[in-house]
């Protein structure tokens, strides 16, 4: 895990220039979202209130820091791109306290940060890093009370995916082991600027207890899966050789003929505990 970086409350500095259109970086793979219709029904989803620990990823240019930073009174924001510092704390200076990270969130400790409490995640995650954001935030799931993301609507499909569906993968599995899968919003390209290639939609994720999660094998959940859904077209027997036997598997409740996508999360988890029983 990470060190977690200093965090810091962003100098006021009025003098310090703030450009008049912050210029969209590819490599950040920013689109910010600027139809205020959509940015209501999102606050309105959130539903932040005073005293909650708000934490958002990537807030760009703060369309959607601002209104829950006018809810909540205060919260902290994670930022990659140094240049929109300076936009953030000047558009923020008269709603709340703001808190900026000047960091990539991969390197941000969320257990740290919520200091024993819990947070309330929230972003419009760049689509090019968004499941290892995702995944990021699971390894910290117990200082998260919920989460609401933007992200490529394929990706939000794969989420909440039902065993059989094409796009049912490692993903799905991974998630709905560890939280509450709900799609909420479908936002079309003409919502933000620049308009993306791709449909976008806004999900929420809420964290199961720890004791409907798989924490006493998730090792070997995660070795299960991945191998599982490397080789989706092979039965499960073949994709997991070498993990799990065929015995193994038949004990699990799970035909070794049949394929990844056909398995349910559940079962993978009684798999899972079937390979370490004889570890």
């Amino acid at each position: 895990m990470s060190a977690h970086p200093v965090v810091k409350q962003a100098p006021r500095n009025p003098a310090h220039p703030v450009p008049a259109n912050h210029v969209p970086r590819k490599r950040f793979g920013q689109h910010f979202l600027a139809d205020a219709a959509i940015l209501g029904r999102i606050v309105q989803a959130i539903a932040p209130k005073p005293g909650q620990r708000l934490v958002e990823i990537g807030p760009g240019e703060g369309a959607m820091t601002l209104p829950l930073l006018r809810e909540a009174g205060a919260m902290t924001v994670i930022e990659l791109d140094r240049d929109l510092v300076p936009r953030l704390e000047r558009t923020a200076a008269t709603m709340g306290e703001l808190t900026i990270i000047q960091a990539d969130v991969l390197t941000v400790d969320f257990s740290a940060l919520a200091a024993g409490g819990r947070l309330r995640v929230v972003g419009n995650l760049p689509y090019n890093i968004s499941s290892p954001i995702l995944f990021h935030c699971i390894d910290h799931l117990d200082a998260i009370e919920d989460m609401h993301f933007m992200l490529q609507k394929e990706v939000v499909e794969r989420m909440a995916a039902a065993p059989g569906s094409k796009v049912y993968g490692r993903l799905s599995v991974m998630l709905q082991l560890a939280c509450r899968v709900e799609p909420l919003i479908e936002v079309p390209p003409g919502a933000f600027r620049p308009p993306p290639k791709v449909d976008s939609a806004v999900v929420r994720l809420i964290p199961r207890a720890r004791e409907d999660r798989p924490l006493d094998v998730q090792a070997t959940v995660e070795r299960v899966v991945r191998a599982a859904f490397g080789q989706r077209r092979k039965t499960l027997s073949n994709a997991v050789d070498g993990i799990a036997t065929p015995a193994q598997i038949e004990a699990a409740g799970i035909d070794p003929r049949t394929r990844a996508e056909q398995v349910a999360p559940a079962a993978f988890v009684a798999l899972a505990r079937e390979v370490a029983r004889s570890a």
